[in-house]
């Protein structure tokens, strides 16, 4: 009976644990296995060491799927006030940031010793390091070959997470298993990352690494019923092989290969209509007259970029050219040629396909006891703490139906 247990979750991170500690505080017998040394590891370097935990404002809207409604049922079930009923049952500090994210007060180190001391509560089996070698379906249940042992398990979830930052462990063990029961995989692709541009075409802009600023993104058609496109606005930053920044992450789970992206870079001002409406009264030079409204590097290297004299007095210059430079700013339409990839991504778009599961439970429709969650899944949220609302979502749903 020592290596016999009701559930096997398979991988220890946000939704593992979370699963984990659900079902066994509920009376099942459950093992949490993981392969890597050190626990959590995208917990803690999430949020910059605080883990940006839930966002108050999530909802199904805030989620991309093949399947769009898929997990409307989970996300109503747990919310981020059903978290945060944790969070301050264990003491812990936290406070909103931006957009409705709550981080923690000190150490995303608390988010995880908070799970532990739930699945502790729950009477969860640690296996960690330990490695699933093979998986086998074994009369009502699983057979799992690992690095400590056999094991049976009358269920078994997959918490694997995606491809998203393989330094830190990430692996395709939750695709792998997928295949070998036969369900269906939604493409994968690195999503929340930063975007990348032909290396000539981006050198006028490599001098401004570092620049940041607010701008409006946009990229797709936002047009007709079913929209195939967003618009966020977010922070900007350049950097020497592209654009990152909040608002170039939220974009790149959009964005289609080969498609542009359009930047509003004064998103509160019609730059064409300022200008031309103020030729008789702007004496200012054209450089000049555009730091004023974005940072002096930016204006400069925006100016050149576009083939304009920094030092052109806008009383002398056309109202065609003028025009062309709000479109410059008001609507600079560039095409990426790729993104950082998985290692610089946060999470992976993409996963087993929802119409493979439930809905109410994350159990696979054609392999009973088999479940999938978190990032595993075709479920991919916005950033600013959506990942990890899916995360506890889809795992209590788990956890309360196992």
């Amino acid at each position: 009976m020592a290596n016999t247990f009701d559930v096997a979750v398979i991988g220890a991170g946000a939704a593992g644990m979370m699963c984990a500690a659900t079902a066994g505080q509920r009376g099942k017998r459950v093992v949490l296995l993981d392969h890597a040394e050190k626990l959590a590891e995208k917990i803690r370097i999430s949020g910059g060491g605080r883990c940006n935990f839930t966002n108050i404002n999530a909802g199904p809207a805030n989620f991309l799927s093949d399947n769009p409604h898929f997990a409307r049922s989970a996300l109503s079930r747990f919310t981020p006030q059903d978290f945060l009923a944790l969070v301050k049952k264990h003491r812990i500090g936290y406070h909103e940031k931006h957009k409705g994210q709550l981080f923690c007060d000190d150490s995303a180190e608390q988010i995880i010793g908070m799970l532990r001391k739930e699945c502790a509560d729950g009477g969860v089996h640690w296996r960690m390091p330990s490695k699933v070698q093979q998986m086998q379906p074994n009369g009502a249940g699983f057979h799992l070959q690992t690095d400590s042992g056999d094991i049976h398990a009358g269920a078994v979830v997959v918490a694997t997470g995606g491809l998203s930052i393989p330094k830190i462990g990430a692996s395709d063990f939750s695709y792998r298993i997928a295949k070998q029961f036969g369900l269906q995989l939604v493409e994968l692709r690195p999503a929340l990352v930063p975007l990348t541009f032909d290396a000539a075409e981006w050198a006028p802009f490599v001098p401004l690494a570092g620049v940041s600023l607010e701008v409006d993104v946009e990229t797709g058609s936002l047009k007709g019923r079913n929209p195939s496109g967003a618009r966020f606005r977010e922070d900007l930053l350049f950097t020497h092989r592209g654009l990152s920044g909040p608002a170039i992450l939220q974009i790149s789970s959009f964005w289609q290969p080969g498609t542009p992206i359009t930047i509003n870079l004064l998103p509160e001002m019609d730059l064409a209509q300022t200008l031309i409406e103020g030729k008789g009264s702007l004496k200012k030079q054209l450089g000049n007259l555009l730091a004023q409204w974005l940072p002096a590097r930016l204006a400069e290297g925006l100016l050149a970029a576009h083939g304009y004299d920094a030092e052109a007095r806008i009383a002398d210059m056309k109202d065609e050219q003028l025009r062309k430079l709000g479109r410059a700013v008001n609507a600079w339409t560039i095409t990426p040629n790729g993104s950082e990839g998985y290692r610089k991504a946060e999470v992976t778009r993409g996963g087993v396909d929802t119409r493979e599961l439930s809905q109410q439970t994350m159990e696979c429709k054609n392999v009973p006891g088999l479940y999938f969650i978190g990032e595993a899944v075709d479920v991919t949220g916005w950033l600013g703490g959506y990942n990890f609302q899916w995360a506890w979502a889809s795992a209590v749903a788990a956890g309360l139906a196992i």
